[in-house]
Order: C-alpha cells, then sequence, then structure tokens
C-alpha cells in the first residue's frame, strides 16, 4: 500500500511538472511529440498521469525542459520557481537597502560637518555640505549600480552627477557667478546620452546572435 502511495504521488508529480514546464517553455504536446517522435495523445497520457514515462523518455524530456532527473520526480517544480522568486525579489530588497545605508553615511556625514561648521567654526557657508552631498551620493549610488544594477541607471546617476557637481562649483563661488559653468554640462550631457544609445545598439546585437544560434541549435537537433 505505502509503496503504491509514493508511486501514485511521484506520478502526480511528474505529470504535474511536464504540464507546467511545457506550458513555461511556451510548448505545444506537439512540439513535444515530434522531439520526441510521439503522438500527441502519448503526450496527453504522460501530462494527464496515465502512463509513466520511461526512464530514456525523462531524460530526453529533461533535456528538453532544461532540468535535472531528480527535480522532475522529486517535487512541483512551480513550488521550486515560487521559492526562487521569491528570493530573487528578498535579494533585490537586499541590495537596495544596502545602497541606501551607503548613501546614508555621505548625509551624516554632511550632517555632522554642517552642525560642527555652524557652531564651532565661523565658516558661514557650511550649508554647502548638503549640496555636495548630492554628487556624493550619486558616485556611491553609481558604484553599487555597477555592480548588480541596470546599465540604464548608471547613465542617470552619471547625470545627476554632472549638472549637481557643477551647482556645486557655482554656489561655491556664487560671488564671481560663474553660470557659464553649465555650458560644460551641456556637451558631456550629450555625450552620456551617445554613450548610452552605443551601449543599446549592442545588447540588440548581443541578443539577436543569440537567439540565432539558439535556432541553429534546435535545427541540428531536429
Amino acid at each position: 500500500m505505502l509503496y503504491n502511495r509514493c508511486m501514485e504521488k511521484i506520478n502526480s508529480i511528474i505529470a504535474f511538472n511536464l504540464t507546467y514546464l511545457r506550458k513555461k517553455a511556451g510548448l505545444k504536446q506537439s512540439d513535444i511529440a515530434k522531439k520526441l517522435n510521439y503522438s500527441d495523445k502519448m503526450i496527453s497520457k504522460w501530462e494527464k498521469g496515465d502512463i509513466v514515462p520511461s526512464v530514456e523518455n525523462l531524460c530526453a524530456l529533461c533535456d528538453i525542459y532544461g532540468v535535472s532527473l531528480d527535480a522532475m520526480v522529486r517535487s512541483k517544480i512551480e513550488d521550486a520557481d515560487a521559492i526562487e522568486a521569491t528570493n530573487k525579489k528578498r535579494n533585490k530588497n537586499n541590495k537596495i537597502i544596502i545602497s541606501l545605508l551607503a548613501m546614508s553615511v555621505v548625509w551624516i556625514v554632511a550632517t555632522v560637518f554642517f552642525v560642527y561648521a555652524t557652531h564651532l567654526t565661523s565658516i558661514t557657508n557650511a550649508w554647502l555640505a548638503f549640496v555636495y552631498a548630492v554628487p556624493v551620493s550619486a558616485i556611491v549610488a553609481l558604484v553599487f549600480n555597477c555592480v548588480w544594477g541596470k546599465p540604464l541607471f548608471n547613465y542617470i546617476l552619471i547625470s545627476i552627477f554632472i549638472w549637481t557637481i557643477i551647482t556645486c562649483f557655482y554656489l561655491t563661488f556664487l560671488k564671481h557667478n560663474l553660470f557659464a559653468l553649465y555650458f560644460i554640462g551641456i556637451p558631456a550631457q550629450i555625450s552620456v546620452l551617445l554613450w548610452s544609445k552605443l551601449k543599446i545598439k549592442f545588447n540588440k546585437k548581443d541578443k539577436s546572435n543569440v537567439k540565432i544560434e539558439q535556432i541553429e541549435e534546435n535545427k541540428k537537433e531536429e
């Protein structure tokens, strides 16, 4: 009885995983049937749990879906995917929190300097510490984003750094009215925009190459 229950459980797991993986891959039962030289009805029976595929067929199906045989028969892959998605979300949140903590250090230092300069020194423009904290924060964010962020945000952060550092110099030397400094930011911003477009073109080319390689591999398999 116990053996029969175990086999029924394994059979239902395999049937569920076969259906789930096929739909996840965007394939039809006829597509799988062609790859394995079986009829659509046989694939349907496997997915309904009426018949358990042979070990040879299970291995072939695992190769098609890119999973291990152990994963196919041990538990529902949908549950594992849900856990993986949860872990990815948690890791993403942790990365954001770490980045914000690093940036908060910049503002803590700026606040300490402001309090010290205001009460213990004769510095009159201590508030500029908060202005300089903006481009420094952009640099810190850029460093973390280069490690685990999206390339698009790099260009945004570089643009923020360019304009805020110019503002810092302008406010520092406000008496000299150096408004012309902002003209430096125009070619710098254009360079960033052109750089971002160049990277996007390369990424599209890389993706198209990958798709071509996948199509050629599928043709060889057929």
